[in-house]
């Protein structure tokens, strides 16, 4: 169906001029927008990238498309286009005559929230039309860009800094090195300098990595430039000095002698200390813009823990760049720098003498072993030394977890001298074997004492006499005379580190086995030497290795009552029991306490410990699968003395 509408009336005359009027008026809004919405536009267009609303010109005045601006400003700002910045005008812009010019701040965004910041100006021209272009010219983003050129960003690599022993003096300084390579061209049998090699370098000591050469071979067939030098491995002088005489008449072999940042020995506390290595790509991922490739980035120990401080802070410069013909890029003007900041020493506790006679008592050991010592007076970790080979990263001295065995005499001791049930003096049978809940125990060896007073049971180690007394300390009884002690405290040491863990409650038989460091307790060398350092201190010893880290003072006080009868009995050890090797050490008198630890269901199968201390220092030596305490662990702790003095 067809459907009608009314005829519209004609309008009166003056409505018909009024609309007119108010036509011509609203056409009028874009002739009157000034210079500044302009700017504004352009501003906005910028920093999104959308340039649609804004009219161009060249300085010429001849019209450009807004998407050849917007590709320009992409290519002028070059390394710094993904990050546009933020734009602003300052005031009204300047108008003459047709022409104006607006001043503006940019504000870029580097990394690390570095902000580069500075004035600019946009000029603008009115055209026949009123409306206002911008003049669009490279100068717009930086006064000294011109077409081709680019805003490049470089990164200024800071200064990593060392790792300063107690006194502040620095661990790791300038060395002599002697880089070891060979030139292809001068090789004539391969696989008879690879032998070579490999010979000589085996013979090094403290020895080498192994696989140095492996495939050196194939590196020297497949070297593009015959006469490049290929590096095999860089060596301290003193270890090229060792192999000198076989190498150097070697055919091919080549020699640089340098200076590199190294630590005083290759062992120098190297798994509490950590490395300092070129970034690898996971460095490089898990911390984009704080590293790049060439930078040295610390991989465990103090060196990983610390790494932000140690690195510092890369600075950055803005320079315009040129792209030639070849596809180089060459670097003109520099425009802005934040200059890197250069990392912050860590200073640790170590005293280098007592960390070098650690290094040097585990040197001849082919087993997994450690050795702490820790100053008696403010709990300083003066040495952390792991062998063999300083231990290749893993810090056991800090964070094994192993039973401590006869070295917790001392802990079930203070507790039995604590209760009052037990003295130095009473007599406590140390029988071959003692039985408990169908459970045996034996002493080492199967000796027997007898009926003898405590202390000796002490300082012979007399298992079975100490399962026979568990019962007087009680289910929880240990558990609270190794937390007297310093045992599961809760440390802040800035790297990893294990506090130990008490045996608690449990069957007769199992309380029986802790009372002499079996069972379920598990202690590292480090917590052990603590724990000694309390018996000597008089108090709860907390330990630090980071200066700004230091320990907590004032520690829970001892009881005298129970203490001066364990120093006696410690000090008993060492003249009549079971560590006399050190009756005539140098420095003054020793007191501590051996210890062997079953660790599987082989009895043959044990680690071997002693834990002790001489004037302010205390220590822990640890042997894994060492055997009996007088096979390794004593002679370890001997010589650990000896070299102190």
């Amino acid at each position: 169906m067809r459907r009608s509408y009314p005829m519209m009336k004609k309008r009166p005359a003056a409505v018909l001029v009024s609309l007119a009027l108010l036509a011509a008026g609203l056409s009028g809004c874009s002739g009157d927008s000034g210079p500044d919405d302009a700017v504004d536009a352009f501003l906005a267009g910028w920093k999104s990238g959308d340039l649609g609303q804004v009219a161009f010109v060249d300085p010429g005045g001849t019209k450009i498309a807004a998407t050849e601006v917007a590709t320009a400003l992409k290519d002028l700002s070059g390394d710094l286009a993904e990050t546009p910045p933020a734009v602003s005008r300052e005031g009204d812009p300047d108008e003459v005559e047709g022409s104006a010019t607006a001043k503006i701040k940019v504000d870029w965004t580097l990394p690390g929230e570095t902000h580069w910041t500075y004035d600019s100006a946009v000029r603008l021209s009115q055209g026949k039309d009123d409306v206002w272009s911008v003049i669009w010219e490279p100068a717009i983003i930086n006064a000294k860009l011109k077409s081709g050129d680019q805003l490049g960003l470089r990164r200024q690599r800071p200064d990593r800094a060392g790792i300063v022993d107690g006194s502040g003096k620095p661990i790791v300084a300038p060395r002599d090195v002697v880089v070891v390579g060979v030139e292809p061209a001068g090789v004539d049998d391969p696989a008879g300098i690879t032998a070579a090699l490999d010979s000589a370098f085996g013979s090094v000591r403290p020895a080498l990595p192994s696989g140095l050469v492996k495939d050196l071979p194939k590196r020297i067939a497949s070297a593009q430039d015959p006469t490049q030098f290929l590096e095999v491995v860089t060596l301290r002088r003193d270890a090229y000095q060792q192999i000198r005489s076989k190498i150097q008449p070697l055919e091919g072999t080549r020699f640089r002698e340098e200076k590199r940042d190294l630590a005083p020995t290759r062992n120098f506390a190297r798994a509490l200390l950590g490395t300092a290595d070129p970034a690898l790509k996971e460095d490089i991922d898990k911390r984009p813009g704080e590293v790049a490739e060439g930078d040295l980035v610390g991989h465990g120990g103090i060196q990983g823990a610390m790494d932000k401080q140690l690195r510092g802070t890369p600075g950055v410069s803005v320079v315009v760049s040129q792209k030639a013909p070849d596809g180089e890029v060459n670097d003109g003007d520099e425009l802005f720098r934040s200059e890197p900041k250069a990392g912050k020493p860590v200073k640790t506790t170590l005293d280098v003498d007592a960390q070098n006679a650690a290094d040097s008592a585990l040197s001849g050991l082919k087993q997994r072993s450690a050795l702490v010592a820790v100053r008696v007076s403010d709990g300083a970790v003066l040495a952390a030394a792991n062998g063999p080979d300083g231990g290749t990263g893993e810090n056991l001295a800090f964070t094994a977890q192993v039973p401590p065995g006869s070295t917790f005499k001392v802990v079930s001791a203070y507790g039995l001298l604590d209760s009052g049930k037990v003295q130095a003096s009473t007599v406590v049978d140390c029988p071959k074997n003692f039985t408990v809940d169908g459970r045996s125990f034996k002493n080492s060896e199967s000796f027997a004492l007898g009926k003898v007073p405590f202390q000796v049971d002490f300082a012979k180690s007399c298992n079975t006499a100490f399962a026979s007394l568990a019962p007087s300390l009680g289910a929880d009884g240990l558990a609270s005379a190794g937390r007297a002690l310093g045992l599961e405290a809760k440390w802040d040491l800035g790297v990893d580190a294990f506090s130990g863990k008490v045996s608690t409650g449990g069957s007769g038989a199992e309380r029986a086995a802790a009372a002499f460091g079996q069972g379920t307790t598990l202690v590292s060398p480090l917590a052990m030497a603590c724990a000694t350092a309390s018996v000597a201190k008089g108090s709860v010893v907390t330990p630090s290795v980071l200066a700004d880290k230091p320990a907590a003072g004032g520690g829970a006080a001892l009881k005298a009552s129970a203490l001066t009868p364990l120093r006696s009995m410690m000090r008993q050890v060492v003249t009549s029991g079971t560590a006399t090797a050190l009756k005539g050490v140098p420095g003054g008198p020793v007191s501590g306490k051996t210890g062997t630890a079953e660790f599987d269901d082989n009895p043959a199968h044990t680690h071997a410990w002693f834990v002790g201390w001489q004037g302010d220092v205390a220590f822990a030596v640890f042997v894994e699968n060492g055997g009996g305490s007088g096979e390794t662990a004593v002679p370890a702790a001997e010589r650990f003395i000896r070299a102190l003095h």
